[in-house]
């Protein structure tokens, strides 16, 4: 009886200890029961996230960060948004890990391990750019289906690994293919054999760019498991979607992939601009290939204060998809005026640039500082949210945060 109390008294010290308080009736749980606020999985421990992160669900996980935990230059893992689509792949075995490249356009069906693709191939590492389609999903109006995103869907981290052209010219393409299609171990939430919860691709110029790679670690080590260990495919500058995860097989195909969440509306916008709220036939929707212009402010914290005749540091990201960033700038004004910030060239293409101001303002009271990037084609962010779509797509209307001056 005195063990049993004894082993009692030290699990309900365990719980407690978890919860970081005590438990005020644990005297009285059922021997065997975990209270209820441990029985789920801690997406922040699981994933080794910040605590500030916003966990937006947790079937499939899809979590993203506030503005300011974004301030680093290369995003850490503590930082990077996930966005999931089904299950996570379980019992991972790197050493019998393989990559098949397949489908209707390859010359001859080949597999790779990963120590092929460590030894036979050169290894490259670039920053590169990954946004959801969805970033600012939660600022259309009538509201969009999916995900409520705020800003913080977009990471810029180091990635190293093959690039896929390598690959491919390695197994030998045929002249008829048109796109690339990734499958991935992550599993259905239904639980359904064999059925892929996302397959999607890019069409071969994506594919054979310089920065595309399969790449096998972020950030100089391994690829976390949430990001898509061992082996995942990065094109920057596009849709996130396109960079699948756990990429187990490559297929070549002779058309435009048609797999899961390739069709319908998933990751497509109205070919041409449509009323809020309309309704769009399937026909009339177009892939979103290259991401639009965007940036994101990261330092100072939206609500931060400052004594009146001092001046704010800002600092923030910029980007532009498949092109470059040329100018940035920021209003206190509400758009009526712009001055431009410093703007820093990027690491490599498809990284993500970093601007900074000293912002003034000519007496007390409230303000907001907005932030405006503009591209290599000369195209701006909107101040406001730009052209509706029944997902809620693409929305890079310009980022800001309140300031108060007293």
């Amino acid at each position: 009886m005195k063990r049993r109390s004894f082993v009692r008294k030290t699990v309900l010290g365990t719980f407690a200890a978890a919860l970081g308080t005590d438990i005020v009736f644990g005297a009285k749980m059922l021997e065997g029961y975990t209270p209820l606020a441990l029985q789920e999985p801690d997406p922040f421990k699981l994933f080794k996230k910040d605590k500030e992160m916003i966990v937006l669900n947790d079937k499939p996980w899809n979590i993203e960060a506030k503005a300011h935990l974004l301030d680093d230059k290369i995003t850490p893992n503590s930082a990077m948004f996930v966005r999931n689509n089904g299950r996570l792949p379980e019992d991972i075995d790197p050493n019998t890990w393989t990559l098949t490249i397949d489908g209707e356009s390859v010359t001859q069906k080949k597999t790779y391990t990963l120590k092929d693709l460590k030894t036979k191939f050169k290894q490259h590492t670039y920053q590169l750019t990954l946004e959801c389609g969805g970033n600012g999903r939660k600022e259309f109006d009538p509201p969009a289906k999916g995900n409520q995103w705020s800003v913080g869907a977009v990471h810029c981290a180091s990635w190293t690994g093959v690039r896929l052209k390598d690959i491919l010219e390695d197994v030998g393409i045929k002249g008829d293919a048109v796109y690339i299609a990734y499958h991935s171990a992550d599993t259905h939430l239904s639980g359904t054999p064999g059925k892929e919860p996302i397959s999607r691709g890019c069409p071969m110029s994506k594919a054979m760019e310089e920065e595309t790679l399969l790449a096998l670690q972020m950030n100089g080590k391994d690829i976390p498991l949430a990001h898509g260990y061992p082996l995942r495919l990065v094109a920057g500058g596009w849709p996130a979607s396109v960079s699948g995860k756990w990429v187990n097989r490559i297929s070549i195909r002779n058309k435009v992939h048609d797999g899961p969440k390739m069709t319908g509306t998933a990751y497509r916008v109205p070919c041409k601009p449509v009323a809020p709220g309309e309704k769009v036939k399937d026909e009339d929707m177009c892939i979103i290939e290259s991401m639009p212009v965007k940036s994101l402010i990261t330092y100072p914290k939206t609500g931060a204060m400052i004594k009146e005749g001092k001046k704010l540091s800002i600092r923030g990201h910029a980007w532009a998809g498949d092109f470059e960033v040329v100018k940035m700038e920021y209003s206190i004004d509400f758009g009526a005026s712009w001055k431009e910030c410093s703007l820093e060239k990027p690491a490599n293409r498809l990284a993500w640039q970093h601007f900074s101001a000293e912002v003034a303002f000519p007496k007390k009271g409230y303000y907001e500082v907005w932030a405006r990037a503009t591209d290599t084609n000369g195209m701006s962010q909107p101040m406001v949210v730009p052209g509706w779509n029944p997902k809620g797509y693409l929305n890079n209307a310009c980022h800001r945060i309140a300031i108060k001056v007293s």
